[in-house]
């Protein structure tokens, strides 16, 4: 299998590159940025590519013909999605850019995968969000554009896949984790919100799923994050610090108390995930664990 993926240097992306390599199936990595910084010890080409260029998508994946697209491209900055010209920007790449891919994906007969987020989801009740739900209204620019991107998709295409995941962490980029170890290090008191209840993600699990997708034909609507439970944000904090081993007091207050943001953050992040496990495919293991492999790989702990 030929395996085409966007955002490949980014924190996903570059997860996935290594296991499509590591299983031994053929990989093209692309991305905005040039020069691109490598994928661990592995080697793969590498076609620097900006998904809103629609003549250089279509003309790379007639010079490909991939199986499959592993969608990971995506403008990720939540605060900044709202600021100004930003919004167009974040709507070009998250809606605009998925139109385009999907569009060629079709006229080349080649599977998709699009990466998408529970941000589309309003954040309203307790309970888990399920993959067919349809009760969205995002509270910010960065989940509408996220919304419209599957849209996109679903209209595009009569097989898809859609995999909705939450607190994405990796080894390529910022993320929670690492900024509350450096809060940790350099404060001996640090403020998190205790009201925004959902899951992490560690990146490298969720690219072991998503190339297992991909070598399937089980199409689908699917949530994925790591397992055992829903947390808040301040209750993830205090397991990083135990890990770390780091004695900084850790203040729980509501997102009201911690302050305003540029971009509104739901507080209902719950993924339900069950449908991976009917569906045949292996759920993602314990969040703890997940914290504890990055922690070491990371050279945090």
């Amino acid at each position: 299998m030929k395996i085409l993926i966007t955002g490949a240097c980014g924190q996903l992306g570059y997860e996935c590159l290594n296991e499509v390599v590591s299983r031994g199936h053929e990989v093209v990595g692309t991305d905005i940025r040039a020069p691109f910084d490598g994928i661990s010890d592995r080697k793969a080409p590498y076609i620097p590519l900006d998904i809103t260029d629609e003549n250089a998508v279509t003309e790379t994946m007639r010079r490909i013909r991939p199986d499959a697209i592993l969608h990971c491209a995506a403008w990720t900055d939540v605060d900044a999605a709202e600021i100004g010209k930003n919004r167009e920007k974040a709507r070009a790449v998250n809606s605009g850019g998925t139109a385009v891919l999907a569009r060629t994906a079709k006229s080349t007969d080649a599977k998709m995968l699009y990466l998408s987020t529970d941000y589309v989801f309003n954040g309203c009740g307790e309970s888990a969000w399920k993959p067919d739900d349809r009760e969205f209204g995002p509270l910010n620019v960065y989940g509408q554009t996220k919304l419209e991107g599957e849209r996109e998709l679903e209209n595009a295409l009569d097989r898809f896949f859609i995999v909705r995941t939450s607190w994405l962490f990796g080894l390529k980029g910022g993320n929670f984790i690492s900024t509350m170890v450096t809060a940790g290090r350099k404060h001996g008191t640090v403020r998190v919100v205790n009201d925004q209840i959902g899951m992490p993600t560690y990146a490298r699990d969720l690219a072991r799923l998503l190339v297992d997708m991909v070598e399937t034909d089980r199409y689908g609507r699917y949530h994925a994050t790591n397992e055992r439970g829903y947390i808040s944000r301040y209750d993830l904090c205090r397991e990083i610090y135990r890990q770390c081993g780091l004695r900084t007091e850790i203040v729980p207050v509501s997102t009201l108390e911690y302050g305003p943001t540029p971009a509104k953050r739901p507080l209902n992040s719950r993924l339900d995930t069950g449908k991976l496990a009917e569906t045949g495919f292996a759920p993602l293991p314990d969040w703890k664990d997940a914290v504890a492999r990055y922690l070491m790989e990371a050279r945090l702990s």
